[in-house]
């Protein structure tokens, strides 16, 4: 009971984590933390920054007052210090002759001018005796906790000075809080329902494309992978389309190619045990009937040895694992060497090997795998010339390289099939036919082995006229 307890609480903590790993969630999670945090600094900036601001703000109107009140004339200053009072929301009084004196807005809330305030009268006094053109005090009262700026301008005939109240802002910032909690509220609403939409936007098209993905690892490669309006999300579906249509094709090739090498290992096996049971049943007593048997099992008992080698070799090579081991020689004598395997053809078939080659060429490269890719092209160009049984070898010096040309007679290929004919058992029709003297993947080792040594190679095929394979290799 214990243990079920615990599984059932595990259970219940996975689905847990997954809620809380999901898109949807942490969507949720970033804008609300997003939408605080940009809130959080509107609170701290308006109750510190806010005073800070508002005073440097009036400071600087009243300096410019100042300069203003410094560019007028002396008989401008009357006519034109009314209307710079009013329209700045500061009060004024200028005093000349020995004490008479002129108010403006005095009348204005917080103004501190001809109130008989002893205090300010004192500083008004002392800047007098001071005798300075310009004086700035801020005055600060610790019981009203109000502010002000006191300023004193040497005008023609006195002096003339302004009041500028720094208004109280603690309750401005007590509606403003009130004002930021409300809206904060809003905010973290309009959150959820921004992150719901966003996140649906978003994990709708991942979740079709999971289910999607996962019929494609149980082997529907048949599926198409839909775009949505998100870009990363299109290239994902774009490249599971992609990689859906390569499975596909693998898959294709895989059972082209089980199906191509049971037939390459069945007939000749088939061949072998029907050539062993008639030794042992019937030529075992003619020796002349019997060697000829013996002479077939051994040629297919080769044939099976080397569909093996070119499947092993292949193998290696699409693995990296085999490795080049270049070294400098003949290539005309590799040729000839090659060539001399195909004297029984000449004799039994009437096969007509035609070579043109230089007196020598030397070249560097692996010169095993450098034969087996001659050896694979003229057996291609043997199971596929025409009736004249005709196969052209020719080794031209083109600049710094040579140029080796496979030619046959043959039907020739067409200009749809060529970029398929590199592939493993490829068949137009998907028929394997099993060659003569070939295992159906020469031509895949022969890619391979000109790829690994990045040798320019290709193929010129002419309908009826047949098909010239062809590679370069440095001199």
């Amino acid at each position: 009971m214990i243990i079920l307890k615990l599984f059932e609480e595990w259970g219940i903590s996975l689905k847990l984590k997954r809620k809380t790993n999901s898109i949807n969630f942490k969507t949720l999670v970033y804008l609300v933390a997003f939408s605080v945090t940009i809130l959080l600094f509107l609170i701290f900036s308006q109750s510190i920054l806010l005073k800070y601001s508002y005073e440097r703000y009036q400071t600087d109107k009243i300096k410019k007052i100042v300069k203003s009140v410094q560019d007028y004339d002396a008989d401008d200053i009357f006519h034109n210090l009314e209307t710079l009072v009013y329209d700045n929301s500061v009060c004024a009084q200028y005093i000349f002759d020995g004490g008479n004196n002129i108010s403006y807005n005095t009348l204005m809330v917080g103004c501190g001018l001809n109130k008989n305030n002893t205090q300010i009268v004192e500083l008004m006094n002392n800047i007098m005796s001071d005798n300075k053109d310009v004086q700035y005090i801020k005055l600060i009262n610790k019981k009203t906790d109000t502010k002000a700026i006191l300023t004193g301008i040497k005008v023609d005939k006195g002096y003339l000075f302004i009041y500028s109240p720094l208004e109280d802002l603690a309750g401005a910032n007590i509606v403003l809080r009130s004002q930021v909690i409300f809206i904060t509220c809003i905010v973290i609403i309009l959150a959820c329902f921004i992150s719901y939409f966003l996140s649906n936007k978003i994990t709708d098209p991942i979740m079709k494309i999971t289910r999607k993905a996962k019929e494609l690892g149980e082997g529907n490669y048949n599926i198409e992978f839909d775009s949505s309006d998100v870009l990363e999300i299109d290239e994902l579906a774009n490249t599971l389309n992609h990689v859906s249509r390569d499975l596909s094709k693998i898959d294709e090739l895989r059972r082209d190619l089980m199906a191509n090498v049971s037939h390459d290992l069945k007939t000749p096996l088939t061949m072998i045990r029907a050539y062993a049971e008639m030794i042992r049943d019937i030529s075992y007593k003619d020796k002349v009937k019997m060697d000829k048997d013996l002479s077939v099992i051994i040629e297919e008992t080769e044939r099976l040895n080397v569909l093996v080698n070119d499947i092993l070799d292949l193998s290696k090579m699409q693995a990296d694992a085999d490795s080049l081991n270049i070294e400098q020689f003949d290539l005309c004598e590799l040729i000839k060497e090659v060539m001399r395997r195909y004297d029984i053809l000449k004799t039994t078939e009437d096969y007509n090997f035609i070579m043109e080659l230089p007196d020598n060429a030397k070249v560097s490269a692996d010169k095993q795998k450098m034969m087996q890719v001659i050896y694979n092209l003229i057996n291609n160009a043997i199971n596929y010339t025409g009736d004249d049984k005709k196969v052209f070898i020719k080794v031209s010096k083109v600049k710094k390289e040579y140029l080796v040309e496979i030619k046959d007679t043959g039907k020739g290929i067409k200009k749809e099939e060529i970029p398929y004919i590199w592939d493993k058992y490829y068949k137009k029709d998907k028929k394997h036919q099993r060659n003569v003297v070939s295992t159906g993947i020469g031509l895949s080792i022969v890619k391979e082995i000109l790829t690994k040594h990045k040798f320019d190679y290709g193929v010129k095929s002419v309908p009826k006229k047949g098909t010239t394979f062809y590679f370069k290799i440095k001199k």
